[in-house]
């Protein structure tokens, strides 16, 4: 047995190669076995005394992989801010983490868990699962284990020494139409009840759907011309749906309109004011004297059958997706998304040079989020052919006679 001065530790021989490291950190006894030679016991032993003086110890513990996962969901998976995410966030975290990560690591210990033991199961991923998942897998698992390391549950997070990040591949951003496209769209609507204005305002709007279907009339200044963002919708398991503020300050924003739109709008109030009102559509009457609740939304839920119009009633967001693309389909848009609305609208405003931030405001996204996904985004040939012809135009400038 080797002795030890008082706070530096001791080891304990137990076999042929098989040491007992012994020291105190924080007013306890820790102890530890290892296996090797006595040179490189005393060098794990200095290595653990040392990260006593420089406060870098991690006291032992049993808790595994899977345990940590779950404490780590529990307090909201904070991340490198020490914010909890929203529900919906949490639970697609739970998921991915529950199916993917927990059956081949959940039983291993926490502070023995090796980059090596990690490489396998991503490689696994890879073969069967999308990038942009496997992605979401690693940046979720890495967030997990770097809160361990900051907590002090790890000496060092072991996903800075994996083999190969997981790529996120190259993500669709959707087809961004051009104008006389995206009116051949939005008019192809006019015949649906429930959907011809709400295509058309976010046609001219470019707000994301769930903030589409959270719109109160109470966000709507006809005289201003504006629209405010003030909330949007959110489905989880937990909760169904309900409303959340925008995830960055970018998204609580006021849009400016235009007339056409500022038009629709009120046509569209004036129908919630008759139907609130009794009052059947044709008939002479001041609805200014009708007063629309203040939770009434814009785009509410159409009625089940025998039951009252409510105007409080949110759309459930994934069933008004899938109408959409039952009615934009017929029209030739196979494959044309409700969010890619988003994105033609985005890139109208800035093929027509409007300024970056300008449109990041008011789509209310990251002016460099923003360029990334307009320069990824699938082009037409018609937009080519316009650089060209700026480009023509610049060249007959600089070589012309």
């Amino acid at each position: 047995m080797t002795k030890r001065g008082h706070g530096e530790g001791g080891i304990d021989e137990r076999g042929e190669n098989i040491f007992r490291l012994r020291w105190r950190a924080n007013g306890k006894r820790h102890t530890k076995t290892f296996r090797g030679t006595k040179a490189e016991a005393r060098k794990e032993l200095r290595a653990l005394t040392t990260a006593v003086d420089t406060g870098e110890h991690v006291d032992p513990s049993k808790i595994t992989v899977g345990q940590w996962i779950d404490q780590w969901l529990a307090a909201g998976a904070p991340g490198r801010k020490k914010q909890k995410v929203g529900q919906r966030t949490l639970e697609r975290y739970e998921e991915l983490l529950r199916v993917h990560v927990k059956p081949k690591l959940g039983d291993k210990l926490l502070q023995k868990l090796k980059a090596t033991e990690i490489d396998k199961p991503y490689g696994e991923l890879e073969q069967k699962l999308a990038p942009m998942t496997v992605n979401h897998v690693h940046r979720c698992f890495n967030s997990s284990l770097s809160t361990a390391e900051r907590k002090g549950m790890l000496a060092s997070n072991p996903m800075t020494r994996i083999e190969q990040l997981p790529s996120a591949g190259e993500s669709d951003h959707g087809l961004a139409l051009d104008e006389p496209d995206l009116k051949t769209l939005v008019n192809g609507f006019k015949q649906s009840a429930t959907l011809y204005v709400p295509v058309a305002v976010d046609a001219s709007t470019g707000v994301r759907r769930n903030e589409l279907l959270a719109f109160r009339w109470t966000d709507f200044d006809p005289v201003a011309k504006t629209l405010r963002v003030e909330r949007a919708l959110e489905v989880t398991k937990k909760f169904g749906v309900r409303y959340k503020s925008p995830k960055t300050w970018r998204g609580k924003r006021t849009i400016a309109l235009d007339d056409g739109t500022v038009a629709l709008l009120l046509d569209e109030r004036e129908k919630h004011q008759r139907v609130l009102a009794g009052i059947p559509d044709g008939a002479v009457v001041d609805l200014s004297l009708v007063r629309l609740p203040d939770d009434a939304l814009i785009f509410p839920a159409s009625p089940a059958a025998g039951r009252d119009f409510d105007f409080a009633n949110p759309c459930d967001p994934s069933a008004f997706s899938k109408q959409f693309r039952r009615g934009a389909d017929p029209l030739g848009f196979v494959g044309f998304e409700f969010h890619h609305l988003r994105g033609t609208h985005a890139t109208l405003l800035l093929d027509k040079g409007v300024p970056v931030h300008t449109v990041a405001e008011r789509i209310g996204d990251d002016p460099a989020v923003l360029l990334r996904n307009y320069a990824k985004r699938k082009r037409k040939q018609t937009a080519d052919t316009s650089v060209a012809s700026v480009i023509n135009s610049i060249s007959a400038g600089i070589f012309g006679s």
